[in-house]
């Protein structure tokens, strides 16, 4: 299984966001009851792999329906802002 893309992450306060990009080699989707970016740090120091696109290595939010065993299964998902959290933006009950 391939892991899904981070098209786009408009958390550009977070370590790991260049340009709108993602270099985490894999975040983490989700806390009980919301689609929050659980790798999101926000600081000054950057980090990641320069080389690489961020990709969704696991999900919590098993009621989405892009969410099989915790895994995610869109073909890609954009991060960005709602109620002032980075959010999975491509995140859609099931």
């Amino acid at each position: 299984m391939d892991m899904p893309i981070i098209n786009d992450c408009a958390a550009t306060s977070c370590a790991y966001n260049r340009e709108s990009t993602c270099h985490a080699l894999a975040i983490t989707v989700g806390d009980p009851g919301h689609a929050h970016c659980d790798t999101f740090i926000d600081s000054g120091a950057r980090g990641g792999d320069m080389s690489s696109t961020g990709r969704v290595g696991a999900c919590k939010m098993s009621e989405c329906r892009h969410n099989d065993q915790l895994e995610c299964r869109a073909p890609g998902i954009t991060v960005g802002f709602q109620q002032n959290a980075a959010d999975c933006l491509t995140y859609a009950p099931a």
